[in-house]
């Protein structure tokens, strides 16, 4: 064995993560790759090829890289514990009015704990991914911090790493950016992981219609929530909508409601299937419940509490807050200025500087 250890390499088949194999096979680590295959696209009822990290084509990239510098290669089949877990998950919070981020589910409670059982199979030191972020230890505890490409920086779906895996873990990429991996592939004549095209929607809906995969996985789902009404902020009836499942906080598009001015779904009653609506100015809440923590820098918050910088959502750029527990796996969250379109089932992650304090699950949002 490598004196630097052997590590299991997430492959998806895209440039991030080959380049992350690359260069530790590079740097003396003993590399094992294997791509994990997490969707059966039949399955979805979706119309469209399928692409991505669960394609056969992604499959073969990923081998072809093994091959040419000499590594194992191996395929995951993790359909049923994705299934079971994931999709139940994404269709459940839907159901529950809720808008999830089945992303950083599987990130967090399926790829890595799927990926730390087959490295122990194979007696592997530590697990890697292309992910754009940092770990360091400070004090005891590992820590996801921002990565150096801050239009790539990917800490935010890392949140739910638990300290055991994190301590595992090796993330390449987190001092480069996208600009650099691709000279990097280009020199060392990986021409076509620079030219391939990157997939942003959910892997098992390829067509990126979350509403008519909902339609296909829960048998007379349409039949059981249409004819709801929207209803203004006010408490006017204003239409009828599709069923309260098919619509997300801070919507505007594809309302089909027509009142001269600009309206938003603002808030999702999922017990009467109503959708309330308003203007910009209903979407801004200064306040909101978070859930089920996984917490990173520290190993609790101080009674006091802790200043931070709150996203709620992956693009957020954050926002200057007050984070205090006010229950064994509930925390509160006062911004400092409101914030528009937070959204309950999405994940919401604090930061101090660039390290991630923790995350959780938005529960709901509230002006104080």
């Amino acid at each position: 064995m490598s004196k630097k250890g052997r590590v299991l390499v997430a492959m998806s088949g895209g440039i991030d993560s080959s380049l992350a194999a690359v260069l530790l096979h590079e740097e003396g680590y003993e590399v094992i790759g294997m791509t994990m295959k997490t969707w059966d696209y039949a399955s979805s009822g979706g119309n469209k090829k399928e692409t991505g990290c669960c394609s056969l084509d992604s499959i073969n990239d990923a081998r072809n890289i093994a091959v040419d510098l000499g590594f194992p290669h191996y395929i995951l089949d993790i359909r049923s514990e994705f299934g079971d877990y994931v999709i139940d998950h994404f269709t459940g919070e839907y159901l529950e009015g809720r808008t999830p981020n089945p992303c950083v589910l599987c990130n967090t409670h399926i790829k890595w704990d799927a990926l730390l059982r087959r490295a122990d199979n194979l007696d592997c030191d530590f697990i890697a991914t292309g992910h754009y972020a940092k770990i360091r230890e400070e004090n005891g505890r590992h820590i996801i911090s921002k990565g150096k490409d801050t239009t790539k920086d990917q800490s935010y779906v890392l949140w739910g790493v638990s300290q055991e895996s994190l301590s595992r873990t090796l993330l390449p990429l987190g001092d480069l950016t996208k600009a650099e991996i691709r000279e990097m592939a280009v020199e060392r004549g990986f021409y076509d992981l620079v030219n391939k095209s990157e997939s942003y929607e959910i892997c098992f809906v390829p067509d990126n219609d979350y509403r008519g995969f909902l339609k296909r996985r829960v048998d007379g789902l349409e039949e059981r929530v249409k004819g709801g009404n929207f209803v203004l902020e006010n408490g006017q009836i204003v239409g009828k909508h599709e069923g309260y499942p098919f619509y997300t906080i801070g919507q505007r598009k594809g309302l089909g409601i027509a009142l001269g001015y600009p309206v938003f779904v603002t808030e999702i009653r999922k017990d009467t299937n109503e959708v309330i609506l308003g203007t910009e100015a209903y979407l801004m809440k200064n306040a909101m419940h978070v859930g089920k923590l996984n917490l990173q820098k520290y190993a609790s918050i101080p009674e006091m509490g802790i200043s931070a910088v709150t996203k709620v959502r992956y693009k957020d750029p954050g926002t200057s807050s007050m984070v205090k527990q006010i229950g064994p796996d509930k925390i509160e969250i006062i911004f400092d200025e409101s914030v528009s379109a937070i959204a309950p089932g999405q994940a919401s992650v604090f930061y101090e500087g660039n390290d991630v304090i923790g995350g959780g699950w938005i529960l709901k949002n509230f002006n104080v």
